[in-house]
């Protein structure tokens, strides 16, 4: 990798020009980047969320737990390690559509989902939240899922900072079985 003197610019376009930046190989990103497993439309049939809810475990492998009107499962593609989502079976899109059921059991799974990752994976703090919305940035807007993402002290480190790469540490199937094992236990 070339270095940058004094009088240069540093130049961002990775066109051939060094940006002082290595890259990883993560083929598995592409097929987010490319909208493979987007849903082409706004309906159930197209939902993803929708079939991983309605789909057996053994197809819809990383789900961790199945309650009466939502479920949890690992992100797919996971801002970090144990991050999950808790989706209610029911296709809606926006938080004031759900029942008093529904916003009560995506409520306790969320607080489930935080002693859990605290009882297998320690982590000290969560960010927890809902985009309502495309320009909120949902990735599916279609279907409401809120994110649980652990984080622990000085998991921003050098590595995202400088060295412009992030971990995950575990595989999704064996982060699934540790957080499905202990899913209930954790106090």
């Amino acid at each position: 990798m070339g270095a940058s003197g004094p009088d240069e610019v540093l130049r961002q376009d990775g066109i051939g020009v060094t940006d002082e930046l290595d890259r990883l190989w993560t083929p598995y990103r592409m097929a987010y980047i490319r909208g493979e497993s987007k849903p082409s439309d706004d309906s159930v049939a197209e939902c993803p969320f929708c079939r991983i809810g309605a789909g057996s475990d053994d197809e819809a492998v990383l789900v961790v737990h199945r309650g009466s009107t939502a479920y949890v499962v690992l992100n797919l593609y996971p801002y970090a390690p144990g991050h999950l989502m808790v989706c209610p079976y029911r296709h809606v899109a926006d938080y004031t559509d759900l029942d008093e059921a529904e916003t009560d059991e995506v409520a306790r799974l969320t607080q489930t989902a935080m002693r859990t990752l605290r009882s297998v994976s320690q982590a000290q703090g969560f960010n927890i939240g809902m985009n309502q919305g495309a320009v909120a940035g949902a990735g599916i807007a279609a279907h409401l899922h809120q994110h649980v993402v652990p984080r622990w002290s000085g998991d921003q480190n050098f590595m995202p900072i400088i060295g412009r790469t992030k971990t995950l540490p575990q595989l999704l199937t064996e982060t699934r079985a540790l957080v499905a094992a202990a899913w209930g236990s954790a106090g």
